[in-house]
């Protein structure tokens, strides 16, 4: 056993990729992302109170 995690970069060029795929997520997911100012309110539906009587 080498005592190194199995997940652990090898070098310096895998670091590399994995930080620039982090990177790429991370505007994707910027660019994906709503306001909240963008989203709709829920609005309670009380229609049902009127049909109970």
């Amino acid at each position: 056993m080498s005592g190194q995690h199995d997940n652990a970069p090898k070098n310096d060029g895998e670091a590399a990729e994995r930080e620039a795929a982090k990177q790429r997520i991370l505007a994707q997911a910027e660019a994906e992302r709503v306001p909240v100012e963008d989203t709709t309110r829920a609005v309670p539906d009380r229609r049902w109170r009127r049909d109970r009587g």
